[in-house]
């Protein structure tokens, strides 16, 4: 669903496309249509509003009723958070009469697990027949972007770091819950976070233990370094898990010569890695790094997120190394940090912490084109030879010269 768009868009086919020698399919042209007055006026949707629904969560009713009708769906499929599954029902039952008349035409309730956008239940709303597939619960709370993100959108597992030339000291992040503000706090440890909650009406000062995360998460890469045998989980809940990274993660064990095998694993828990016993010395999941971040001392061996995988084998450094060998202390050593880890309040008596980062820079860019190679948005940039290429008009091979 489009958030802030009061309009629906209907996906058409150029008539005009270019043809090429290949078949290429045509392109889709999206065309924003009003949402008609007798879905607006629709005496059930309104008192819905007030009596079905709470009144402080907006479920676009009139926007989705009118993109179901629109787009002739005989089924749809709709997916929940847990805390809204209980609204669940009513929306399935307001949303029913909108669906094309078909004796199959059916509304779909999707009840996994449902932690955040990386959970998109597209797969199996496709295995269902769905038409369509309408996500609930996540909505865009602070300004800056990490793309692809909309601006202003941050995930549990993704948030833009402020630059120090900002000058943003303090952000206000309006929710009933912190998982995802977590995030922001993670990647801006020096920037304030206040959270609004909405239902109460009270302003509250959250606080992070970032010595402390950061401590144990580096006890968990070195506890890995010395690990002859990986497990690697690939994540089949929603969208979490990636084989362009999981590809990734092969290939530099392979690279190290290091035993593996792949898991696939709908949800990641202490319990369940359990039941592998003692198979292998180390994991590293591709699925969601909050697991690991949060719950990371409940397994009894390190179980790393891909970031933390590629400082455990060396391909980048440590977010406690970098302090020391930005200062010559050299590649392995860990400078101040090489005792307690972390210095945290920046007393440090060699001079190479910092105490405005906490301990180092712990990365939060696991969707994002601008983190790093551990996440399977990442796009690297190319470097520019400054060479310009002529400017070569749409849907023509023709080459047409820049003027000088």
């Amino acid at each position: 669903m489009d958030a802030g768009d009061p309009s629906t868009s209907l996906a058409v086919t150029a008539a005009d496309a270019p043809q090429s020698a290949k078949k290429k399919p045509a392109p889709k042209r999206f065309i924003h249509t009003p949402i008609p007055a007798s879905i607006l006026n629709d005496p059930t949707l309104a008192a819905a509003a007030t009596s079905l629904l709470p009144a402080a969560y907006n479920f676009e009713l009139h926007k989705t009723a009118h993109r179901i009708r629109s787009s002739g769906a005989r089924r749809a499929a709709l997916q929940l958070p847990e805390g809204l599954l209980l609204f669940s029902l009513p929306l399935s039952h307001l949303l029913g009469p909108f669906l094309a008349e078909d004796p199959s035409n059916d509304v779909l309730i999707l009840a996994d697990p449902t932690y955040g956008a990386c959970c998109l239940g597209d797969r199996p709303a496709k295995a269902l027949a769905a038409d369509l597939l309408v996500h609930y619960g996540y909505r865009d709370i602070v300004v800056p972007q990490a793309k692809p993100l909309s601006a202003g959108e941050i995930l549990g597992c993704t948030a833009p770091t402020l630059k120090k030339a900002e000058g943003v000291g303090v952000v206000v992040f309006v929710a009933d819950g912190r998982f995802h503000l977590e995030a922001f706090m993670i990647a801006n440890p020096a920037v304030k976070a206040y959270r609004f909650d909405p239902f109460l009406g009270v302003l509250v000062l959250e606080e992070y233990d970032h010595v402390g995360m950061k401590q144990a998460r580096k006890e968990a890469v070195l506890a890995a370094r010395k690990a002859k045998s990986w497990g690697v989980v690939l994540g089949t809940l929603g969208r979490q898990g990636s084989l362009k990274v999981l590809d990734r993660v092969v290939e530099h064990l392979e690279e190290k010569g290091l035993e593996h095998t792949v898991v696939l694993m709908s949800e990641l828990s202490p319990t369940r890695m359990e039941l592998f016993g003692d198979s292998v010395d180390a994991w590293v999941q591709i699925a969601c790094p909050r697991l690991s971040i949060d719950w990371g001392e409940g397994f009894k061996r390190p179980v790393l997120t891909t970031f933390e995988f590629d400082v455990a084998l060396g391909y980048v450094p440590g977010w406690w190394e970098k302090g020391s060998r930005q200062n010559g202390s050299g590649g392995g050593g860990s400078g101040c940090c090489s005792g307690s880890g972390t210095c945290g309040n920046g007393d440090c008596s060699s001079g190479d912490c910092g105490g405005d980062d906490f301990g180092g820079e712990y990365p939060m860019d696991y969707y994002s084109q601008d983190g790093g190679d551990w996440n399977g948005c990442y796009m690297k940039k190319k470097a520019s030879t400054g060479e310009r290429k002529p400017r070569v008009r749409i849907g023509s091979s023709v080459q047409v010269e820049e003027k000088q």
